[in-house]
């Protein structure tokens, strides 16, 4: 079974249980068919750690981008950010996205800095990576007036409606569901996950984040994103290879570069 995690944070992971070497914990992903990961890029201070680690792993990749939430001094220009987004092993542009529930007050800034990114992902060719929290009619306004379908992306770990779900798959969007789909109370979630087509499906950590049941309130790591796909099978009665095989197509259909990696 092949299975890709879609969204990690590898340069984060808690590696206490492997003495501190990530090439350990990456052993144990692949033992679990984990055989490709994308690092994805939170603040560009840290991009640099993100891109060493994709370079020295073949089957890593990652992305570059500045997450919703993070407050800087001087945000990146266009230019900027399609500079560090050249290097061959960065496939996507983000995260990014809205997150009006940690920010408070005026965060225009955050819708400026949404529409930064995703012009570069239309200039530089690659997806998106959209991160969205309380702020899904802005975030779907702003994808529409930003013509984001012409690259497309992913709604990466989808806590929302089906109707913002639809809306994104309209948008060329795919929708990625994380550990968050495995918890008991996440019925809106598992009942989006029912009906999102197989082919606009991922799957991803957002590891050392959200560890899915059985692991939940611990670390996350890539060997865990086996559990939603296990999950995602039950939920929806098909075989978890299914599962496996369908949203691996799907990440290296949507992030074309990656193939490059396999």
């Amino acid at each position: 079974m092949y299975l890709v995690d879609s969204h990690c944070h590898l340069d984060r992971l808690d590696l206490t249980a492997y003495s501190g070497d990530l090439t350990k914990a990456l052993l144990q992903a692949k033992q679990q068919g984990v055989m490709h990961m994308l690092c994805v890029c939170i603040t560009l201070d840290k991009f640099p750690a993100v891109l060493e680690i994709a370079k020295s792993y073949p089957n890593i990749t990652a992305s570059v981008g500045l997450h919703p939430n993070e407050v800087v001094e001087i945000e990146p220009t266009l230019e900027e950010l399609q500079a560090l987004a050249a290097n061959d092993k960065v496939i996507a542009i983000g995260e990014t996205g809205l997150d009006y529930f940690r920010s408070t007050g005026d965060v225009e800034w955050q819708r400026d800095r949404f529409r930064r990114h995703i012009r570069v992902a239309k200039k530089t060719n690659k997806p998106l990576i959209v991160h969205t929290r309380q702020a899904k009619e802005d975030t779907i306004r702003i994808l529409r007036e930003e013509s984001a379908d012409t690259v497309g992306g992913v709604m990466h770990c989808f806590t929302e409606d089906w109707d913002t779900a639809s809306a994104a798959l309209d948008l060329n969007f795919y929708i990625s569901f994380s550990g968050i789909v495995t918890f008991s109370n996440a019925l809106l979630i598992q009942e989006v996950a029912k009906k999102v087509p197989l082919d606009r499906m991922l799957i991803e950590t957002d590891s050392p984040y959200l560890a899915p049941n059985p692991h939940r309130g611990k670390s996350n790591e890539p060997a865990y994103v086996r559990y939603v796909a296990e999950y995602l099978a039950e939920l929806r009665g098909v075989d978890v290879s299914v599962i496996a095989e369908e949203t691996t197509k799907n990440f290296f259909r949507l992030f074309q570069e990656a193939n490059k990696y396999v």
